[in-house]
């Protein structure tokens, strides 16, 4: 009985022993915005993608960029149909979260796309196994 009794006041002042943890120092990041971002994030995201469409083929486009929590907003005009694609790659690769692309294709541009889709200007791409053997 002995023995249980010293065990028990050795575990007691154990526990009592322990220190309480040391607080946290106060942070010296800056305050985030919504999603995480703040709006020097989204500065340096803006000024990225802008970089990327000056000096590609979609710069003569002169597309407008916002960008807002990590999202990039594009809209402006193209009458090239790729380019629309492209704006959103080069976005995305620049650090966007996400694109909303609010680019207006011309409808010279989509009369001209379904043209070469039609004449067979363009082909669906096959992959080597679906070929059939020449041998």
């Amino acid at each position: 009985m002995y023995r249980l009794l010293s065990c028990l006041v050795l575990l007691a002042a154990a526990g009592f022993s322990q220190t309480a943890p040391a607080a946290k120092p106060a942070s010296t990041t800056p305050k985030k915005t919504t999603g995480g971002h703040s709006a020097s994030d989204d500065t340096q995201i803006e000024k990225a993608i802008r970089a990327r469409f000056a000096v590609s083929k979609i710069s003569k486009n002169k597309f407008e960029v916002h960008v807002q929590g990590g999202v990039a907003t594009i809209s402006g005009k193209t009458d090239v149909l790729q380019h629309k694609g492209t704006a959103t790659r080069l976005a995305k690769s620049a650090g966007a979260k996400q694109v909303v692309n609010k680019v207006e294709v011309s409808d010279a541009a989509k009369d001209k796309a379904t043209a070469n889709l039609s004449s067979g200007g363009r082909r669906a791409q096959v992959k080597r196994s679906e070929v059939p053997d020449r041998n």
